[in-house]
C-alpha cells in the first residue's frame, strides 16, 4: 500500500482480494515509511500516518492482515513479497515513487501488479501524449467518464487472514509520538485544522455537500464563501478515492448541474492534467518545463525594473509590503493550505518580486513542497509550472512577465480581501493557542 492509503473504495486492494479467493490465499496489506523521501517534513508524516492508522483495523474488520514497519518501502515489500504468490501494488507517477516501484518490480520473486487508484481514468488511457492545455484533454476523459466513473464493489475475503502474524515496527496508536522520533524536518509542525484519515475525509466530504457545496459554479474564486472542499489533502495522500468523490458530487442533493459540472472539472480534469504533465515531462520539478515561448519572453523581459525585490527568506516569512500577500503566505505556512485564488495570486507575485524566473521558480516550489499539506503533488508542480506559461495561452505584454499571464491588486476586489485576511490571522492563531 503507498499511495491509496485506504481500505475503502480502493481497487489495488478489491483486485488482491479477488486474486487471493482465486487462490486460496490470504491476504497481507504492508507499509513501509519511506523516512528519507525528499521533502517530506513532521507536518506530511503526521496527516499520512494519522490516516495509516485507521487502515489496520478496516482491515481487520473484512479479514485482511496489515503490518507497518519502519523500513523503507522496497525492502518491505520484498521481506514479504518472499512468501507471496502475487504482489499488487498501487499506481503513482512522482519520479521518487516511481522509481521505488521500478526497483521493487525488478527484485520481486513473483509476479507484480500494478493497479490505478489515484486517477479516474489512468493516464496512458486518457492520452498518449503530453497534453498543451484542459482544453485539448477535456474532450478525451469526458468520452471515458461514463466507463470510469462507476462504484467499486467490496469483495468478500474468503480465506481470512486470521493465522497470519506480523510484527509492525510502526507505533501507529501514539502518531504525535512517533512522528517527533522519525528522522525528518520537525521544524515545520503537524497542524490542527486538518486531521489525518479517510474517516476524516468521508466526514468532511458529507458536510460540504450537506450545504456548502451550493453555487459552487459562481462563487469558487472567493475565499470567504467557503466553498472549498477541502479534499486535496486527502486525495494526495490517498485517503479518499476521487472516483469516490466525483460520484458523489454527482448525487448531491445540495448544487445544480453547474456546480457539480465545475467540481468535477476539477476533481477530473484539472487533477489528471496535472498527472498527464508529470508522466510525459520527465522534467516537471524543473524550470526548464516551462513551454519554450514562455522562458523565451521572460528571458526578453529579465532585465525589467521590479518595483519589489525580495529574497526568498522574505517570502517565506512573509515580509513583503503586500499583506494581502502576507496573510495567504501565513495561510500556507501555518496551516497547510491555501485558497486556490490565492495560491494563483500569492504566486504570480513571487515570479514579479524575484530577481530572475529561475529564482522565482526555485521559491515557488521549494515553499508550496515544503509547507502545503498537498505539497509534493502533481497539482504543486503543475501549479507552480502554470506560473511560468504552462497550459496557458500568450497574454498581452506586461512588465516582467512579457506574454505570461500576470495577476493584479485589482484580482483582490472580487471578494472581501479584508475579511479573508483577519480569518487567516484567527486560523494563525488558533494553531498557536
Amino acid at each position: 500500500m503507498g499511495l491509496s492509503q485506504r481500505a475503502a473504495f480502493n481497487p489495488a486492494l478489491e483486485y488482491a482480494v479477488e486474486e487471493a479467493n482465486a487462490r486460496n490465499l490470504p491476504v497481507l496489506v504492508c507499509y513501509g515509511i519511506a523516512e528519507g523521501f525528499p521533502e517530506v517534513n513532521a507536518r506530511h508524516w503526521s496527516f499520512l500516518l494519522e490516516g495509516l492508522a485507521e487502515v489496520g483495523p478496516a482491515l481487520a474488520r473484512r479479514g485482511i492482515a496489515f503490518v507497518a514497519r519502519r523500513a523503507p518501502p522496497v525492502e518491505t515489500a520484498l521481506l514479504y513479497a518472499a512468501e507471496a504468490t502475487l504482489v499488487v501494488c498501487d499506481r503513482t507517477y512522482l519520479k521518487p515513487a516511481v522509481q521505488f516501484y521500478a526497483d521493487f518490480a525488478m527484485r520481486a520473486p513473483c509476479r507484480v501488479v500494478q493497479v490505478e487508484g489515484d486517477l479516474v481514468v489512468p493516464v496512458g488511457t486518457a492520452s498518449p501524449k503530453h497534453e498543451i492545455a484542459a482544453r485539448t484533454l477535456r474532450p478525451k476523459l469526458n468520452r471515458m467518464l461514463s466507463e470510469y466513473l462507476v462504484p467499486l464493489e467490496e469483495r468478500p475475503v474468503r480465506h481470512p487472514a486470521t493465522d497470519l502474524r506480523f510484527e509492525s515496527t510502526l507505533e501507529l496508536d501514539d502518531v504525535p509520538r512517533l512522528v517527533r522520533r522519525l528522522k525528518a524536518d520537525q521544524s515545520v509542525r503537524p497542524v490542527r485544522r486538518f486531521k489525518g484519515g479517510a474517516s476524516q475525509a468521508e466526514a468532511r466530504l458529507r458536510h460540504y455537500l450537506g450545504a456548502p457545496f451550493a453555487h459552487y459554479a459562481t462563487v469558487r474564486g472567493r475565499p470567504e464563501a467557503g466553498a472549498a472542499s477541502h479534499m486535496s489533502p486527502y486525495l494526495h495522500f490517498g485517503q479518499i478515492s476521487p472516483v469516490a468523490v466525483a460520484l458523489a458530487v454527482r448525487e448531491a442533493d445540495a448544487g445544480d448541474a453547474d456546480d457539480k459540472a465545475a467540481y468535477i472539472e476539477e476533481v477530473v480534469v484539472r487533477r489528471e492534467l496535472a498527472a498527464n504533465h508529470i508522466h510525459y515531462e520527465p522534467r516537471y520539478d524543473d524550470y526548464a518545463c516551462v513551454p519554450g515561448w514562455a522562458r523565451k519572453t521572460l528571458d526578453e523581459h529579465r532585465a525589467d525594473p521590479r518595483p519589489h525585490l525580495y529574497t526568498p527568506e522574505q517570502f517565506e516569512m512573509g515580509l513583503t509590503h503586500d499583506r494581502h500577500w502576507n496573510a495567504a503566505m501565513m495561510e500556507m505556512r501555518e496551516t497547510g493550505y491555501m485558497h486556490n485564488h490565492m495560491r494563483m495570486y500569492w504566486g504570480k507575485k513571487i515570479v514579479q518580486w524575484s530577481a530572475s524566473p529561475e529564482e522565482a521558480w526555485e521559491t515557488a516550489l521549494r515553499l508550496n513542497n515544503r509547507y502545503f499539506i498537498d505539497g509534493r503533488d502533481a497539482n504543486s508542480f503543475t501549479n507552480v509550472g502554470w506560473l511560468f506559461g504552462l497550459h496557458d495561452r500568450p497574454w498581452g505584454p506586461q512588465p516582467v512577465f512579457g506574454n505570461v499571464r500576470s495577476m493584479s491588486g485589482a484580482s483582490l476586489k472580487k471578494f472581501d480581501a479584508d475579511g479573508y485576511v483577519r480569518e487567516v490571522e484567527q486560523l494563525a492563531a488558533a494553531e498557536q493557542g
